[in-house]
């Protein structure tokens, strides 16, 4: 079993052979692993600044995978022995690179720190992938991945038997090491459709920690939810809701009475409201997700241009194709852009704006970099409007699942109660020259206030016209 991973020179990576910082494996060392099911190696055979390729070898043992099974053999009792585990990759790659990029994985690099949240140049290779061209590409480019996956004939000696349902994939994208790792530390073993180990109730928990901020929006979430928990139910139940509250489905509404409408929609209602009234002719949607606002703020009277940034190639795929763009008119098309950029960086595409909207955004942001958003948004793109939308952490104490503390979403780096978000818009009004107010969305409680938080900006001399 084999996986290649490449990384070459870039804005964000300098040098190529920082790699092995991130997957804390040294280039000059060959590093071997005793894992489930066999023994894993990990080597680096090419290594400059300018291009560096890691590779994992998963040398799989039949005979000890069923070794002490008793009472568990399969049907084909030579199929034991005598099968595709050595060389396809599996459940078992998953299980090696759970232990041997264990770090990476989680997004961990304490060396260089800087360098777990860089998008990188990457170019994956699996030999042998199960699942078929259709699925494999299903499941990995709505994820940002370009995907080629060529079928491998069942015997090149005879045409005429066709292909298996093996394909050699290469996978090229700009992506966080962490993610990619992610994406086939769970895809794998569902496109080989069978863990080769025991799915046990933390499962779960491994499911919806590797696929945060992906699988959630995910086109195919219930194939891979289903497959990767081997199809029991109680599982699959368990993860379907836990997935939908990441998805922004549900809020954690305390009571059926607050349940309806859904606080994601009232959010949605409240923007454009201030859309209206401000009435501008062109919008920037920042962070803007899986495209969930872009279609009502294109509906909207006067609004000449939309543009929705993502620093998620994954996430600008699903809102292109939620938003059905390959079937608008010409003159439909032309009022919206979707752009891959951050807002940690100045990009001059995003300057001359009327409003710009940043709709459940900084609070998916580390507060020691709020002061660079600031930056960017006020003082660099300075749009005339700016609304902006947060949780109340004080009114989390409504919600049961909440009630002891924590967080709303599991990306989240803070909440601010009331007065912090009144502290952190008089701010920055005051040192970009807006001017600010402040109102809530949802059910109001009298001590607690409103769910979500929200601020609108003017510039002083758009607010004085």
């Amino acid at each position: 079993m084999l996986l290649t991973i490449t990384a070459t020179r870039s804005d964000s990576l300098v040098d190529a052979s920082d790699l092995g910082y991130l997957l804390h494996k040294h280039p000059d060392r060959v590093q071997t692993f005793d894992v489930f099911g066999g023994t894993a190696t990990v080597m680096y055979p090419e290594v400059s600044p300018e291009r560096c390729t890691v590779a994992l070898v998963l040398e799989v043992d039949p005979i000890g995978l069923v070794r002490g099974r008793r009472g568990k053999a399969e049907g084909f009792t030579l199929g034991q022995y005598v099968n595709d585990r050595p060389y396809a990759a599996t459940s078992l790659l998953s299980v090696a690179m759970g232990k041997v990029f264990r770090s990476a994985l989680n997004g961990q690099c304490k060396p260089r720190p800087e360098l777990v949240d860089q998008p990188l140049n990457l170019r994956i290779e699996v030999p042998t992938m199960p699942g078929g061209a259709d699925l494999i590409t299903r499941l990995l480019a709505p994820l940002g991945w370009e995907v080629v996956a060529e079928p491998i004939a069942l015997d090149p000696e005879l045409p005429g038997w066709g292909d298996s349902e093996f394909c050699a994939v290469t996978l090229v994208g700009t992506l966080t090491l962490s993610d990619a790792l992610n994406h086939l530390y769970v895809l794998v073993p569902v496109l080989d459709g069978g863990k080769h180990y025991w799915v046990s109730s933390d499962e779960v928990g491994k499911l919806v920690r590797a696929g945060t901020g992906w699988l959630a929006t995910h086109p195919e979430r219930e194939l891979i939810t289903r497959r990767y928990l081997a199809r029991q139910r109680a599982m699959v139940d368990e993860a379907r809701e836990r997935l939908t509250e990441l998805d922004g489905s549900t809020d954690h509404e305390p009571s059926d009475e607050e349940r309806e409408p859904a606080l994601v929609r009232l959010r949605h209602k409240a923007v454009i409201e201030q859309v209206e009234r401000l009435r501008p002719a062109s919008v920037l949607d920042l962070g803007c997700g899986q495209g969930a606002l872009l279609r009502q703020l294109l509906e909207v009277q006067g609004v000449a241009r939309v543009v929705g940034t993502e620093v998620s190639a994954g996430s600008l795929e699903i809102a292109s194709k939620r938003l059905r763009i390959d079937r608008m008119t010409e003159r439909q098309a032309e009022r919206l852009d979707l752009w891959l950029t951050s807002l940690q960086y100045q990009d001059a595409r995003l300057v001359g704006f009327d409003l710009a909207v940043l709709m459940e955004v900084v609070e998916h942001v580390d507060e020691d970099r709020l002061p660079a958003l600031a930056s960017n948004v006020f003082g660099y793109m300075r749009p005339a409007s700016v609304v902006v939308t947060t949780p109340n952490r004080e009114y989390n104490a409504l919600y049961p699942a909440l009630a002891a503390g924590g967080l709303r979403h599991v990306d989240h780096r803070f909440e601010w109660s009331r007065d912090e978000f009144a502290a952190w818009t008089d701010g920055v009004a005051a040192r970009y020259g807006y001017e600010v107010e402040r109102s809530g969305i949802g059910a109001e409680d009298a001590e607690r206030g409103t769910p979500t938080q929200l601020a609108v900006f003017r510039r002083v001399e758009e607010a004085a016209a």
